[in-house]
């Protein structure tokens, strides 16, 4: 069967186009970096709490400013994402059946800044939607709003029609990638359609131009003062983005390192370490004024300093709240009231005391 079915998938001689093996790769490679990221904001914010806690705040607008710049750089200097460049492929618009341009001469405005707005604004509005729908099923479960209010009709309406949004928005990049492997379409992706460009391979002289690109932009003409700030001013920007370009290839080695480590071949060294003695409580607290206060009693909670009511536990530091105070707070601040570690309502555990 695969021997018949091997032609769906491999390049015919002569073909620039990539196989949807290295297609489907390269959308991966920057949705696994996403996460990563994420929890190194996380790590970092659970360490620090007052230096890094904005990490874990404004996670998502900083990966946009970050993404942006990354994506902004290989595109003007590759004619590619990063992730289509790690994988040694360039963009090119549709309709090119003439010579194409080599990768380092950028695509023409408008495909680049469709691109660019494409690969970047997309994830992050996704992204923004789900958590607004997961906000509105938690709102939903702990809504005060009377059952036939508007505001409850529209949030069920919303929340009922979401799955089928996203199915057809799923099935549309199915079809497209099932109409890329018979043939019937040049590109895999909806995103590229709306872009007006397709993927083609790096060819030698791509290769060779992007080697000689960096020697070439050392050296110029003398410049006045104003064009050599605007230099200094995209040099800036280059290095930057070549830096934050450079450590993510490097950093691909180490996540697929993770992945083998944590793999089903080494859960004996997992378990290993797992077996560790219970950690103590954390020993310190936030700084900050706006932090609670432990009362001496343990009975009471260290919000509203009364005795516990439907006592709640946060996984992400131990400390015991009544149920109503921790779930607003938590709601309103995203962190733990006396550690100010980053805590989601998920986070909120129930427990069931014989007294009670």
């Amino acid at each position: 069967m695969a021997e018949l079915g091997a032609h769906l998938t491999a390049a015919s001689a002569g073909d620039d186009r990539p196989s949807i093996f290295e297609a489907v790769a390269q959308d991966s490679l920057m949705a696994a970096v996403r996460p990563a990221l994420k929890h190194l904001a996380k790590v970092l914010a659970q360490s620090q709490p007052g230096r890094c806690g904005f990490l874990w705040r404004w996670f998502d607008e900083l990966y946009v400013v970050l993404d942006m710049l990354l994506q902004q750089h290989c595109l003007a200097r590759r004619s590619a994402s990063f992730a289509e460049n790690f994988y040694g492929l360039k963009r090119v618009p549709m309709g090119d059946c003439g010579k194409r341009p080599l990768a380092t001469a950028g695509l023409p405005r408008r495909h680049h800044w469709r691109s660019l707005l494409l690969l970047v604004l997309v994830p992050y509005l996704r992204g923004k939607l789900e958590k607004l729908v997961s906000s509105l099923r938690e709102e939903d479960e702990y809504s005060i709003h009377p059952p036939s209010s508007s505001w409850k009709r529209f949030y069920r309406a919303f929340l009922a029609a979401y799955p089928f949004v996203t199915m057809a928005w799923e099935g549309w990049f199915l079809a497209q990638q099932l109409c890329y492997i018979l043939g019937g379409a040049q590109q895999h992706s909806p995103l590229l359609r709306l872009a007006g460009v397709r993927l083609v391979r790096l060819t030698t002289e791509d290769l060779q131009a992007l080697e000689k690109r960096p020697a070439e932009d050392t050296s110029g003409p003398a410049l006045g003062i104003k064009a050599q700030v605007q230099s200094a001013v995209r040099k800036a920007l280059g290095g930057s983005a070549f830096s934050l370009s450079t450590g993510l290839s490097v950093s691909m080695f180490f996540l697929q390192f993770l992945d083998w480590w944590y793999s089903s071949e080494n859960q004996e060294t997992i378990k290993s370490l797992r077996a560790l003695p219970t950690p103590p409580p954390p020993v310190h607290l936030d700084p900050r004024a706006a932090s609670a206060t432990l009362p001496r009693l343990r009975t009471l909670c260290p919000l509203c300093c009364r005795v516990r009511v439907n006592a709640t536990v946060l996984a992400t530091s131990g400390f015991v709240f009544c149920y109503r105070c921790i779930h607003a707070h938590v709601k309103s601040h995203q962190c733990c009231p006396v550690t100010g570690y980053p805590t989601q309502l998920q986070h909120l555990v129930k427990l069931y005391c014989p007294e009670g």
